[in-house]
């Protein structure tokens, strides 16, 4: 997530080192290097990209399942297949999704591949401003927030330092959100990890367009203050509702709904 138009191939992009682990081909050799130095730290962080997109879906079809027709997908990245629109869409044909990021790759391909189904739309904003985020015309447009609303923070937080406070931008969409709207997350985890491997992990990304912070459960189980957590609570993002082999690193991930 970075600001401006231009595509920067001298630093690596979060959007594009994600993109890599996906075995995507929207990546520069600035952003390979980078992953090669994660995959150095964490040997199976392409494991858990791939983990990562296969809860999206799982997620975003029980979203759809318990009534929700109306998503927002915040730091979306480089689209791949299947993504949102075309999973709640299964169910809800006419469902509704805004995809947010900044990244002019990701905008870039986004909006040329989503350019053709009513009902979805890109944005170029930055998921530390979310009240811009809820301001955006073409969120005003498409969202109706006196309807349940899924709120999707896929593999982002991560890149939300801690003097951002991720919390208070949790606190700001869940205000807007009504009885009903779920928040989805994942995110990765310091635990298991000695002091030495959260140094080799987060050094990894050290130059890119956003720094990696790895969090403890206790304060990942923060960012779900005012809703309650689904069954089976926060979890390693393959056994959420998928009993899939594990992978060394923490990719913890969870679903919630707002009650009240």
């Amino acid at each position: 997530m970075i600001e401006g138009n231009e595509i920067d191939v001298t630093t690596p992009s979060t959007a594009r080192i994600y993109d890599f682990l996906l075995d995507g081909k929207d990546n520069f050799a600035v952003d390979r290097e980078a992953a090669a130095r994660l995959l150095e730290a964490t040997p199976n962080a392409k494991g858990m990209a791939q983990g990562n997109r296969r809860f999206m879906v799982r997620a975003v079809r029980a979203l759809a399942r318990a009534g929700v027709r109306q998503f927002i997908d915040l730091g979306t990245g480089i689209p791949t297949s299947p993504n949102v629109h075309e999973v709640a869409r299964e169910i809800h044909p006419g469902a509704r999704v805004v995809y947010v990021d900044n990244d002019p790759i990701v905008m870039t391909h986004n909006r040329a591949l989503r350019a053709t189904p009513d009902g979805v739309v890109t944005i170029d904003e930055d998921v530390r401003r979310p009240a811009r985020i809820l301001e955006h015309p073409d969120v005003d447009s498409l969202i109706d927030f006196t309807q349940p609303v899924g709120v999707l923070c896929l593999a982002v937080l991560h890149f939300v330092s801690d003097e951002e406070d991720p919390e208070q931008i949790l606190a700001t969409l869940r205000e807007r959100m009504v009885a009903g709207s779920h928040l989805v997350i994942s995110t990765t985890s310091s635990e298991g990890f000695s002091p030495a491997e959260v140094d080799a992990v987060t050094r990894s990304y050290r130059g890119a367009t956003s720094p990696l912070t790895l969090r403890s459960r206790e304060r990942i189980e923060r960012f779900f203050d005012g809703f309650e957590l689904l069954d089976p609570g926060l979890v390693d993002v393959f056994k959420w509702r998928a009993d899939e082999p594990m992978v060394d690193g923490k990719l913890l991930a969870g679903v919630a709904r707002k009650n009240s």
